[in-house]
């Protein structure tokens, strides 16, 4: 039994291919699942010979983390993309314009 709460952090080790033991944090959650998705998990966490917190944590990295290389091709699509684009010479003033309110004047008018 875990004396630790739900979303608290945890140790945990892993050794890579040369014996190196890496250390990282990990989150703890629990997760509600319906019978028919638990039933799912629990029969394919047997034929893959794993737990279904591996399929669980694959399939969320699957689905929402982007790997590497879509990183790296959106941040190259991003930089230089203002290159041509028009510049303020002053910036400042330029936003305190946009933010300026017409408020009053509409308030006051008859």
């Amino acid at each position: 039994m875990s004396l630790l709460p739900p979303t608290s952090q945890a140790w945990q080790t892993h050794s890579d291919a040369f014996g190196r033991c890496i250390l990282y944090i990990v989150k703890r959650t629990q997760l509600y699942l319906d019978e028919d998705l638990w039933q799912a998990l629990h029969e394919r966490a047997r034929s893959e010979q794993t737990t279904i917190s591996d399929l669980v944590r694959r399939a969320a990295r699957e689905r929402y983390l982007i790997d590497l290389d879509k990183r790296r091709a959106a941040m190259e699509k991003f930089v230089g993309s203002s290159k041509d684009r028009w510049s303020f010479e002053d910036t400042e003033a330029y936003i305190r314009s946009l933010r300026r309110s017409s408020r009053l004047e509409r308030l006051t008018k008859p």
